[in-house]
């Protein structure tokens, strides 16, 4: 889409009403004809525009796709989202994020497809990536943390989604340790850190981020391994990719923004609050085969589950799936 196709757009989402070709023309810096060409672009791209003789024009409905420029008038941060790199399909956004950061990319690139091929969840599982539907995305970072440091940003990630959830529904998520965000125990976000690093430092961090929109039920693998949902199934109302993933990456700005400054703390605070486990008695298998049960008591400062089992002792557990007894 053309710079000035956004500009448009993000003129009819900020007033309603009419907006006069002379108004375009003048906030543009084109001519007329020049407004009325970007208009037929949008309309050709699936927007549904009318044009009224003497009132102007009027956005009536938006096709259900992920435009980087409508992302961008989103935007709010003073990081994530700098540079915003988006593709119809590709195999893996981590993947791209992961060579553009190698080659330099400056933190807060954001790099997002409306499809993936090979989408990547925790331990090696695919994330099942439609077309049409869902929002994925990967942002570049570059704390000056420690590498053991570096799983916490995994939590910020998860509250993020929670909270521009929140922000765009009236469903109530709640984040299952390490990396899922549930809608009624369903699991409806995955979160995947990458990272490259030395051992004084890190280089940099990829956060990969997918979230479950507008999916139906008929639209998920079969072999599942846990029950997953979208914000659609879960709430009856289809929701615009677009605005949820600029929602989406303010939120995250402002919590990278105050890890900074703050450290893990706060973060680790609210994720703890939002933790469908915390106090409850829970079962962990960390190792294919063994399960340890126990109290859920929370996360430690690198991120780790702290679980108190019947013996009085505590647990630090860095990895494995948990369910709540």
């Amino acid at each position: 889409m053309h710079p000035k196709a956004g500009t448009i757009l993000h003129i009819f989402r900020t007033d309603k009403g009419y907006i006069s070709g002379e108004y375009l023309s003048r906030e543009l810096g084109v001519s007329r004809t020049a407004v009325w060409k970007h208009i037929s672009t949008l309309r050709s791209d699936g927007y549904i525009i009318e044009a009224v003789p003497s009132r102007g024009y009027r956005l009536l409905s938006s096709p259900d796709i992920i435009d980087p420029h409508e992302v961008r008038t989103q935007l709010t941060g003073t990081r994530i989202g700098s540079r915003l790199e988006f593709s119809k399909t590709t195999s893996s956004t981590n993947a791209d994020a992961f060579r553009l950061a190698e080659d330099g990319a400056a933190e807060g690139t954001v790099v997002m497809s409306d499809s993936q091929t090979g989408g990547k969840g925790r331990r090696g599982r695919v994330w099942s990536s439609p077309a049409g539907v869902n929002t994925y995305c990967s942002v570049i970072l570059r704390p000056a943390i420690m590498p053991h440091e570096a799983p916490q940003l995994t939590f910020l990630s998860a509250v993020a989604v929670a909270r521009t959830i929140e922000l765009t529904t009236k469903l109530a998520p709640e984040i299952k340790w390490p990396n899922d965000v549930l809608l009624s125990g369903k699991k409806v976000a995955g979160l995947l850190n990458e990272m490259s690093a030395e051992t004084d430092g890190i280089n940099f961090v990829i956060l990969g981020i997918g979230v479950n929109l507008n999916m139906t039920e008929n639209m998920f693998p079969d072999d599942l391994r846990h029950p997953a949902t979208s914000l659609f199934m879960e709430s009856g109302v289809r929701v615009d990719r677009s605005r949820f993933t600029g929602i989406m990456l303010n939120e995250l700005d402002r919590l990278y923004s105050d890890f900074l400054v703050h450290g893990f703390g706060p973060v680790r605070e609210e994720w703890q609050r939002r933790c469908n486990a915390s106090g409850r008695q829970v079962l962990v298998n960390d190792s294919g085969t063994e399960c340890t049960g126990g109290q859920f008591i929370g996360i430690d400062s690198d991120g780790a589950l702290l679980l108190r089992s019947d013996d009085k002792k505590l647990h630090r557990i860095t990895c494995g799936d948990v369910r709540v007894i």
